[in-house]
């Protein structure tokens, strides 16, 4: 079914929860905080998904996405214990994870698009008109949700209880 091998399914199947659980946690604290339940979900589940996007990634740029979420997410998930930091730790853990919603929705609604429903996608081939403007309101989410984040931050002081 849609052109996938079981390799393929792991890799689906294995990175799916990283989804809601980003859903969860935007909707849920404005970010994704990695101390939660839900953090440690979307973190093993990146990690799937990142790891086996090089056994299964038919386009070029697919490994390349994989290991740049990779080294994002564990940045992300470490900046926020460096105390020294201060302050400006929350506002990088944020900023990194957020990178990583993004760098896991663009393929993932690449391929949707790509091969749903079976047979006739909906966006034939990668130059189409309908994926190019998807690609390009996840691109106005980032950066809107970023900047909502970040006021989100400084209004709350977030960070002195952050999880």
């Amino acid at each position: 079914m849609f052109g996938i091998t079981p390799l393929g399914w792991l890799h689906t199947l294995g990175s799916l929860p990283a989804i809601p659980a980003a859903t969860y946690m935007l909707i849920r604290h404005g970010r994704i905080t990695p101390r939660s339940i839900a953090g440690r979900i979307y973190f093993v589940s990146m990690v799937i998904g990142g790891l086996t996007v090089f056994l299964v990634s038919t386009a070029p740029e697919s490994p390349i996405i994989g290991a740049a979420a990779l080294l994002v997410l564990f940045a992300g998930y470490t900046v926020g214990r460096i105390t020294i930091l201060g302050r400006v730790r929350w506002y990088l853990e944020t900023f990194l994870l957020t990178i990583t919603v993004f760098l896991l929705m663009v393929p993932t609604v690449s391929e949707i698009l790509r091969r749903v429903p079976d047979g006739h996608p909906i966006a034939a081939d990668p130059d189409s008109p309908i994926l190019k403007g998807v690609l390009a309101s996840l691109v106005a989410m980032l950066v809107f949700g970023l900047a909502a984040q970040f006021i989100y931050l400084f209004k709350f002081k977030v960070g002195q209880t952050a999880r």
